[in-house]
């Protein structure tokens, strides 16, 4: 699998299923989450409503609507704690059931966000580290294309210098 770092809007990127930072409602929200909503028109909300919601630490799949990826797989990441908290397990746990979802949809390009590092708190870094370590740790699967889009260069940075 192939990862590369980008700088960009991810509601924008023409892959196979965009990964949405969501709140266990799936309901939309501030940061990426209401940009994925805006983008996507107001048939996401109605078939995020039929959900039910989703708990902290994994992933459910929707259409794309009106967005250029086919899928969103909108993944409920942890509130930062102070890391005592299980949030290292939990932001994997997102990791890898939106893998496992964009795999079982037939997906073979999939961006992802920095999951948890905006008003959840995570620190950038430690979130880096385990969006990094998780998707290198994932069984070889028919995804061969991960885009780690960043909404600004710090993020980025961080994610281009522990790729090496």
């Amino acid at each position: 699998m192939r990862i590369e770092v980008r700088q960009d809007d991810i509601t924008t990127l023409e892959v196979g299923a965009i990964v949405n930072a969501a709140k266990e409602s799936l309901l939309g929200g501030g940061g990426v989450d209401g940009a994925v909503h805006r983008a996507a028109g107001p048939e996401l909300l109605e078939e995020c409503r039929a959900l039910g919601g989703c708990p902290t630490g994994s992933a459910k799949i929707t259409a794309g609507y009106d967005l250029p990826a086919e899928h969103v797989i909108h993944a409920v990441g942890p509130v930062w704690r102070g890391g005592g908290q299980g949030e290292r397990d939990l932001l994997a746990g997102c990791y890898r059931t939106a893998l496992a979802l964009a795999e079982q949809h037939g997906v073979t390009s999939i961006a992802f966000p920095a999951i948890s590092t905006g008003v959840y708190g995570y620190p950038k870094e430690a979130a880096a580290r385990v969006a990094l370590d998780t998707l290198n740790e994932a069984p070889s699967s028919a995804i061969t294309f991960v885009i780690i889009c960043a909404f600004d260069s710090e993020t980025a940075d961080i994610y281009s210098r522990l790729l090496g």
